[in-house]
């Protein structure tokens, strides 16, 4: 057991009795391929109210509040605005392991996180808004909860940082009989190329097999 798991309920119990907490760090940006998100997430878990300090950027202080795992994290900025070509962006960063950061504009926030539900499929999400500011405010929950909220809400204002959380590990011990479901559901919505995606980003397998696959199912559902 580490020293600062043995700390942690502690640091917790002073939480929860009112008293405030900071986490500071003498190598950089705390939190920052640093176990320290652990504390945030327990902190968050307890219902406790996290707050980053401003840093170099928006994302960085984003990322540090998330409550996501800040050990390999990739920013990619701002996703194209038309759905073909957000989803071909989305694609390639499916079987990235890491926390993805992105930039969004309030105005199309829900179609990109409905598009990110779609092809990434449930993994944990953080929609970080006016980040350090008055009306800062953090979302968090998985991307279909997410999506839903903001289809029913419209779009929030300010400006947004959009975050989601690595693939599961786990999902690569699906079964093949498990993968040839998962492909069928998404292809009765989806091209055999989202398909693939989609399931690529759920189990981890190779986007080409799963697209071969996809194909085969198709012609066999068509015999």
């Amino acid at each position: 057991m580490t020293t600062t798991h043995r700390a942690r309920p502690a640091l917790l119990k002073k939480l929860e009795s009112g008293a405030r907490v900071a986490l500071v760090s003498d190598a950089g940006t705390p939190l920052i391929s640093d176990p320290g998100y652990k504390l945030v997430r327990a902190a968050i878990e307890a219902g406790c109210t996290v707050v980053p300090v401003p840093g170099p950027s928006a994302p960085i202080a984003a990322l540090c509040a998330s409550g996501l795992p800040t050990d390999r994290f990739f920013f990619y900025g701002f996703l194209p605005s038309k759905k073909q070509a957000r989803r071909r962006a989305l694609e390639t960063l499916a079987a990235v392991p890491a926390t993805l950061v992105f930039f969004e504009s309030a105005k199309r926030l829900a179609a990109t996180v409905a598009d990110l539900a779609y092809m990434l499929g449930p993994r944990e999400a953080v929609i970080a808004r006016e980040v350090t500011k008055l009306y800062e405010e953090f979302r968090r929950g998985s991307l279909a909860t997410l999506a839903t909220a903001l289809a029913e809400d419209g779009p929030p204002r300010g400006e947004v940082v959009l975050l989601v959380g690595p693939p599961d590990e786990t999902a690569r011990e699906i079964s093949d009989e498990e993968v040839d479901r998962l492909l069928r559901e998404a292809l009765a919505d989806g091209s055999t190329r989202d398909a693939a995606s989609r399931v690529a980003a759920v189990t981890g397998r190779s986007r080409r097999a799963l697209y071969e696959r996809a194909v085969a199912l198709k012609d066999a559902d068509l015999t």
